[in-house]
């Protein structure tokens, strides 16, 4: 088993390319403070400050400070603070880096809090085990969401062709993303991004194959044949004008703000069913869920997974506090319903239902998207390796350079098994 010692010399490396970001010190004046930090968009920051609101009003003497970043920002900023020896208390964790801050000793297992500060049996075993590393529970389950394709019905029915749906299979995709280029009259839109540098969409592929990213062991579980098939497949679709050129590509930076979707340039985007809420806020057309396209007979590719955690910084000087504004968050009534489905479907059925009357019809798509996916979903796949999110970012680039014609498709895929391989050789 990896060692649970911080690996101090490892993250000081990783902070030091870090610029520019600074660390906000945690309120001592009086009390009990608490520091909570999360990514995610100002709608969601709004939220959340209210349900925390709420818990400082019911346990005087508590003080939670709160900041928030977008996605690559904060994750910069949680390598700085973990390397500095100022982790928050109560952490937004996400599934992929779950294990390498856990293994680390970065957080708190959370086991002897369960029935008592955390009570959370109500969300049933799979979405609490989903939260743990080697057995222990390092993390809250925020909300069960999956992987999804958000539509702009009303743009591919201007350009004459039915959208894809629950079923469409990926080669009937490449025919309507080509055929939603010869009928699209609006200027400079697209079917489709180019997700050829999506490691998420990648992965609904291979499972759909009987494959898999990583195995047990924290290896690719894939060939570079694979990948090289995938990348040729988006270059076919690319050649049609069927997806955005690469020029626009990489104008996408994993935010609402450059989403390709919301800046009218595409017809759809990927991202997770809990992020529709955000899509729909930014756009005065109808949106839809679908599911990724399939193989005719394949496995399934979709899979429940917890959209984020929370957990508990192992240095926190109040970890009961902090488990307990854990717990509030997810099984508090007042704080559920402020909170909505911004990070997921609640696990709790009984959140569950005192949620459902105050949802809108963004919200409520979002829970029957989730209730019709369930003959596309599979297994959770087993949690990633520690530097799955250099995988991840590579996997992009070299997405690009295929995109720009600086790379052939098999060229890519040989070189994308190279540099992952390498990555997760360290």
């Amino acid at each position: 088993m990896a060692s649970k010692q911080v690996n101090r010399r490892a993250f000081l490396s990783m902070a030091a390319s870090v610029v520019g970001l600074s660390c906000c010190p945690a309120l001592r004046a009086g009390g009990i403070p608490l520091r909570f930090i999360w990514w995610g968009s100002a709608e969601r920051a709004d939220i959340t400050r209210r349900a925390v609101s709420l818990f400082e009003a019911n346990h005087p003497g508590v003080t939670v400070e709160t900041d928030y970043l977008e996605w690559l920002d904060y994750w910069q900023h949680f390598v700085t603070l973990v390397a500095k020896s100022q982790t928050p208390d109560l952490i937004q964790m996400d599934y992929r880096y779950l294990a390498l801050y856990a293994r680390h000793g970065v957080l708190l297992p959370l086991d002897r809090y369960l029935g008592n500060q955390l009570n959370i049996a109500s969300f049933g075993p799979h979405n609490i085990d989903a939260c743990r590393v080697d057995g222990d529970l390092y993390g809250v389950n925020l909300g069960i969401n999956s992987s999804a394709a958000i539509l702009d019905t009303g743009a591919w029915a201007d350009a004459g062709v039915e959208p894809p749906g629950f079923g469409t299979t990926w080669e009937a995709f490449a025919q309507k993303c080509e055929a939603f280029a010869k009928g699209n009259r609006r200027d400079n839109v697209y079917a489709t991004p180019d997700a050829s540098g999506s490691l998420a969409v990648f992965e609904n592929w291979l499972r759909q194959k009987g494959k898999a990213l990583y195995d047990a062991d924290g290896q690719l579980a894939f060939t570079a044949a694979d990948v090289s098939d995938w990348f040729e497949y988006w270059a076919g679709i690319r050649r049609v004008n069927g997806c955005v050129p690469a020029d626009i590509q990489v104008l996408s930076k994993h935010s609402f703000q450059s989403s390709l979707l919301i800046l009218g340039y595409t017809a759809m985007d990927y991202a997770h069913s809990n992020m529709f809420l955000n899509y729909q806020a930014r756009m005065a057309q109808s949106l839809d869920l679908i599911p990724f396209p399939v193989f005719e007979g394949g496995a399934p590719g979709h899979y429940h997974k917890p959209s984020q955690m929370l957990s508990v910084g192992a240095s926190s000087a109040s970890p009961a506090i902090a488990v307990e504004l854990a717990n509030f968050l997810v099984m508090s009534p007042p704080a559920v319903r402020i909170l909505g489905v911004d990070r997921g479907i609640p696990a709790s059925p009984a959140m569950r239902q005192i949620l459902l009357p105050q949802l809108d019809v963004a919200g409520r798509k979002t829970i029957a998207y989730i209730d019709r996916l369930d003959p596309f979903i599979g297994p959770l796949p087993d949690l990633p390796p520690p530097n799955a999110g250099e995988v991840a970012i590579t996997f992009q680039s070299i997405g690009h350079e295929i995109a720009f014609r600086r790379l052939s498709p098999r060229q890519g895929g040989e070189q994308l098994f190279r540099q992952a391989s390498a990555i997760l050789a360290r």
